[in-house]
């Protein structure tokens, strides 16, 4: 299965950021913290449902790469979103509800948000949202356990599947036409017309407060990943999108480990890779185009800022990769003899890390080695499943039937 990945490395496009890496205490704590983590774990642990999410070794593929280990955690069983992305919305909305209740002299937490005690208020609120489809889901899930309003807007690339699921959970929708970016643009604009609450996944000027909390859920994943490793990984292979996801993980692990922190490397669709452009330029980097990729949740053209400054000393390179080995990558997780049903944007870092493994000089800079320790974040399941239906050949009850 390995070789049939050779093909795409004409495709691929690497960036080497060495020469911009700070080996260096970690100093963000203003951003994201494990302090931070530990008042989100508090909360999110105690919602309903909250169980750890497996972490898998794949073992005969570790033999094909020549590496020691390969991990993947696989968050397709995140409470019922089938997302990491539940982690961070959901935390966001509840932390705003619980913020604006203490504006009004009322000490809250989720569990008094999740009873109802204080929906005579909450009801009141409405937090709005541009999403490619998870983080919208998260935030809509979110507003309806913990008692406030929503509404979603998505762009024309958003299948009407991910609407609907979205919409099951109470929120008004609006569809716009344009990119991932025109999307959270026009919600920014509604919401100051409106008085709606923004709860974004992405930083901006003027705009960072709530992000972080966003940020700071995806950390939860990160802290079970490393526990159930039960070791330091060498590298993390990270999906873009506009680095949320990333800068939860790289700032968890670099506050955890300092400078003997493992490798980052930075997987990103070749239609939307803001990150490697950022790092290019050296300062963030707007990628224009109507960014469509079969990676839905990677389809981004703006870095979000606080992740950037995160990310932009610590990521060791940058990788852009086709569409094409997708599927294939979603398919070998489900033939495994315990398979694993991933999405299309939770393997970007997997195919990428087994294109590398075709070029020499490729492994050299990534520092890739029979003693590497490769740790994937698995970020969704089939959260669309008419398109993993396509993309895979059977439905995820298909495939889990044969486990």
């Amino acid at each position: 299965m390995i070789n049939n990945f050779k093909k795409y490395l004409e495709q691929t496009e690497l960036f080497d950021n060495t020469k911009n890496l700070r080996v260096e205490e970690y100093k963000h704590q203003d951003i994201l913290s494990l302090e931070g983590f530990e008042k989100a774990s508090k909360e999110i642990t105690s919602w309903d449902g909250f169980e750890q999410t497996p972490l898998v070794s794949l073992d005969d593929l570790a033999k094909q790469t020549r590496v020691s280990k390969l991990y993947y955690k696989n968050e397709h069983y995140r409470f019922s979103l089938k997302s990491f992305k539940a982690l961070g919305g959901a935390y966001a909305v509840a932390n705003l509800l619980i913020n604006k209740l203490k504006e009004q002299g009322i000490e809250a937490n989720s569990k008094d948000l999740l009873s109802g005690k204080y929906k005579d208020i909450t009801s009141k609120i409405t937090v709005s949202c541009a999403t490619d489809g998870n983080h919208g889901k998260s935030v809509a899930w979110g507003a309806s356990i913990f008692g406030c309003n929503c509404e979603i807007f998505i762009h024309s690339h958003v299948s009407v599947t991910r609407e609907k699921e979205i919409a099951k959970y109470g929120a008004i929708m609006h569809r716009i036409e344009g990119n991932y970016d025109d999307s959270v643009h026009e919600a920014s604009r509604v919401a100051n017309e409106k008085g709606f609450f923004t709860v974004s996944d992405t930083s901006y000027e003027g705009y960072t407060e709530v992000p972080k909390d966003v940020m700071q859920g995806y950390t939860i994943m990160v802290d079970e990943a490393l526990r159930q490793m039960g070791e330091k990984p060498t590298h993390v292979f990270l999906q873009g999108g506009v680095g949320g996801m990333a800068a939860a993980v790289v700032s968890f692990i670099h506050e955890t480990y300092g400078e003997n922190s493992p490798i980052f490397v930075m997987i990103e669709p070749t239609n939307a890779d803001c990150l490697l452009q950022s790092a290019r330029n050296g300062e963030p980097t707007v990628v224009h185009g109507d960014l469509d990729t079969v990676m839905a949740g990677l389809s981004c053209g703006e870095v979000s800022l606080l992740a950037w400054k995160i990310l932009e000393h610590t990521t060791k390179a940058f990788f852009s990769i086709p569409d094409e080995p997708i599927a294939e990558t979603m398919k070998y997780l489900a033939s495994l003899p315990n398979p694993v049903v991933a999405g299309e944007s939770a393997v970007a870092g997997l195919a990428g890390f087994m294109i590398t493994q075709f070029d020499e000089e490729y492994r050299k800079i990534l520092q890739l080695d029979e003693n590497s320790k490769v740790l994937f974040l698995g970020t969704e399941g089939d959260t669309d499943e008419q398109i993993y239906t396509e993309l895979v050949g059977k439905s995820s009850q298909e495939v889990l039937s044969k486990a």
